[in-house]
């Protein structure tokens, strides 16, 4: 079970604040994390939290361009951000009426998940190449950013994208962001979950090599074939 705790960072003085002390809310959305001014994660700085603060803005103003129903306050309540690093999503999201779970992925370089609580969010441990327990809900959102550059020979893509359609409303939507050549391989699998898809380009422009897939999952339902229908409409006069 330790591996899965978020300590918290030690003190030398018994009225010293284990973590630090916190922002009241809502400050505390894009008040540094203290965990970023001690420099206690590796690689990640002030002037980084920033930058991704400002970046998501930028993010999800081209995700509401795309798709307008995102755009839509109260079209979709239950969010999933499968690589939720700063938790930047999140925190643009936080005037909408949604309810965002953040996920940070075991296999991640960094340990992000303790920026997130201190940030005011929630959020979770997952290893994508596994079930996700999603009791007692499902989703009506899935955002995904560079989810299968992370898994890439770690598991079956197949495997992720069953588990995202699983976990999805029907008529749910998903923005995957990844590597162009990545987004069209996967376009090729989500034509046969009947995901209904359509490739754009990110903010980047059109020569950035990271692109945006977004997709929608079709409420469908298995059609019998004209011979199996002929033969009940035959068994349904012989029984009359």
């Amino acid at each position: 079970m330790e591996t899965c705790l978020t300590p918290l960072q030690e003190v030398s003085d018994i009225k010293d604040i284990a973590g630090g002390q916190l922002a009241k809310w809502p400050e505390r959305l894009t008040t540094i994390p203290t965990r970023i001014l001690s420099g206690s994660l590796e690689g990640i700085t002030v002037e980084d939290f920033e930058k991704d603060a400002e970046l998501w803005k930028k993010r999800v103003a081209t995700y509401k361009a795309y798709d307008h129903q995102l755009a839509e306050k109260g079209r979709y309540r239950n969010l999933l951000d499968m690589n939720s690093h700063l938790g930047g999503f999140a925190a643009v999201l936080i005037d909408d009426p949604v309810w965002v779970i953040n996920v940070m992925p075991v296999e991640a370089k960094v340990n992000t998940l303790g920026v997130i609580y201190e940030r005011g969010l929630i959020g979770t441990y997952q290893n994508w190449c596994e079930a996700m327990s999603t009791y007692p809900r499902t989703n009506d959102f899935i955002h995904a950013d560079s989810i299968f550059s992370l898994y890439r020979d770690r598991c079956d893509v197949e495997d992720i994208l069953l588990e995202m359609d699983r976990i999805l409303r029907p008529l749910g939507s998903i923005i995957l962001r990844d590597d162009v050549d990545i987004l069209s391989d996967i376009k090729s699998i989500t034509d046969g979950l009947q995901w209904e898809t359509r490739m754009a380009d990110s903010e980047g422009g059109l020569h950035a090599r990271e692109k945006l897939l977004f997709a929608v999952k079709m409420y469908w339902t298995s059609s019998p074939t004209p011979a199996s229908a002929d033969q009940q409409e035959g068994e349904s006069k012989t029984a009359s």
